[in-house]
């Protein structure tokens, strides 16, 4: 025994199969850590001359090998400078990377270079990277193959080239028809005072019902479900019932402003005689014009799943499920094809089984949104805390660090994958502030699930790393 260390402290460093208890060395440094320790560790009359036995002894052992698995690239999404969040509040939480769009733009208009390189100095100036162009909007005129569609691809096209060569090198879109995402409450208050987004199919029918009118809705709707919708909305005075209306009016999302009820209806009769199989087919015609020129320009595609995952409006959903992927990701192979992987798109439905789904098409996934929700009776739900609800986030962070392990040892270089915590709840000083413009992006809910999917991904990747 030397300098009093006790036999087999030599030993517990020796190759064993796995890597030594670090989180920080490349493969090739397990030896490295055992002259270090011996170094720090041990009392040595005559180091130098130790040292030169150690390192004798690491040049004559096999290399000692060890799994990678890089964490996701912690990132914060931002509406622009007329967002309340700004830029310094993101960093400050500890972002690295943006998911923005130019939304000043509108849909089916080509974003012009110069404004794309003020956004990325605007980000640059703050040490943070544009690392998803989110979204590059597909016009109705697209989905619906209507009038003005061939020109909306043309400026598609030329965007992906222009973000291409301004090194924005991930794109996100949708393929949902008329909404982007749906909820029928902004406001819903949790036991522990913090507020959330929810869903609830019974006040929607009372929505289309009584205040979208849309004819052929009462088909989509069970008898019970019908009913309550009656008995939730006749429970209402005259002014609540108005300003519930403006409410669901006011928060569907992909609009930008306030549409009426009339403007509605008119977007959703774009859609007549457009039922799931054509739908497939102008989704099939819009990646096999923007895919190649994706893939020239260096960009590859993240399509969104749809939010929530079944129809509303009467209108066909075809991004709901892992088969609906597997048909779109089939239409045109190509590495530049794939999607955005939201937990919170998908968690509403329980025959979703999101872990494998990461194991399954995860060389495919070029984008990642990490929610929460906790399902309710008859599909109704609301977005829990990041790391509680129906969705077991650990198992699916998991899938996903295992995924950038493969991708290291492939030698690809997305080997981190950009992730952004999707909304959150609106909590602390965001309580006495004005609420968001955007519904679920206020800053500390995010902040707080920033940090715990940090905390999360940074400890299963060094047990990844010690026990692969």
């Amino acid at each position: 025994m030397i300098g009093g260390s006790p036999p087999n402290r030599i030993d517990r460093y020796r190759p064993t199969g796995r890597s030594a208890p670090t989180a920080d060395i490349r493969p090739a440094d397990g030896y490295g850590l055992l002259a270090a320790g011996l170094f720090r560790g041990l009392w040595l009359p005559r180091r130098s001359t130790m040292i030169v036995a150690i390192v004798s002894l690491t040049q004559r052992l096999p290399p000692m090998q060890k799994k990678i698995f890089p964490w996701m690239q912690e990132s914060f999404r931002w509406y622009g400078p007329q967002d309340t969040v700004t830029l310094a509040d993101i960093r400050q939480c500890g972002a690295t990377g943006v998911f923005t769009a130019l939304h000043h733009i509108p849909y089916g208009e080509a974003w012009p270079l110069e404004d794309i390189l003020q956004r990325k100095q605007e980000l640059a100036a703050y040490e943070l990277a544009w690392v998803a162009a989110e979204p590059v909007p597909v016009s109705e005129a697209i989905k619906s193959r209507s009038a003005g569609s061939e020109r909306h691809l043309e400026n598609y096209c030329e965007t992906l080239r222009r973000l291409g060569q301004a090194g924005i090198h991930v794109v996100l879109n949708c393929f949902m028809p008329v909404l982007e995402w749906v909820r029928t409450d902004l406001t819903r208050r949790l036991p522990d005072g913090k507020i959330c987004l929810s869903f609830d199919p019974c006040q929607f029918a009372a929505f289309e019902r009584f205040i979208l009118q849309r004819p052929g809705a009462k088909a989509d709707y069970s008898e019970m479900e019908w009913k309550q919708a009656a008995d939730f909305f006749g429970a209402m005075s005259p002014a609540e019932q108005q300003a519930f209306g403006e409410r669901i009016l006011g928060m569907l999302p992909g609009f930008h402003q306030a549409f009426s009820a009339a403007q509605l209806r008119e977007r959703i009769e774009l859609y007549a005689g457009i039922d799931e199989t054509q739908l497939r087919r102008n989704l099939h015609a819009f990646l096999e014009a923007v895919v190649p020129v994706a893939e020239q320009a260096g960009v590859r595609l993240a399509m969104h799943p749809d939010d929530p995952p079944f129809s509303l409006l009467g209108l066909p959903r075809i991004l709901s499920t892992e088969s609906d992927f597997q048909t779109m990701l089939a239409m045109v192979d190509s590495p530049a094809n794939g999607l955005c992987f939201c937990t919170g798109s998908l968690g509403p439905r329980a025959d979703n089984d999101l872990p494998g789904m990461v194991r399954r098409l995860g060389s495919k996934i070029h984008a990642i949104h990490l929610r929460n929700v906790q399902r309710e009776a008859d599909r109704a739900f609301f977005e829990a805390d990041h790391l509680r609800g129906s969705v077991d986030m650990p198992a699916v962070v998991e899938a996903i660090l295992e995924e950038q392990g493969r991708r290291v040892a492939t030698g690809r270089e997305d080997v981190s994958i950009p992730m952004r915590p999707d909304h959150g709840h609106l909590m602390l000083d965001d309580l006495r502030k004005p609420p968001p413009k955007n519904p679920g992006y206020a800053c500390i809910g995010r902040m707080r699930g920033l940090a715990e999917l940090r905390g999360l991904q940074q400890g299963l990747a060094h047990a990844m790393t010690l026990h692969p």
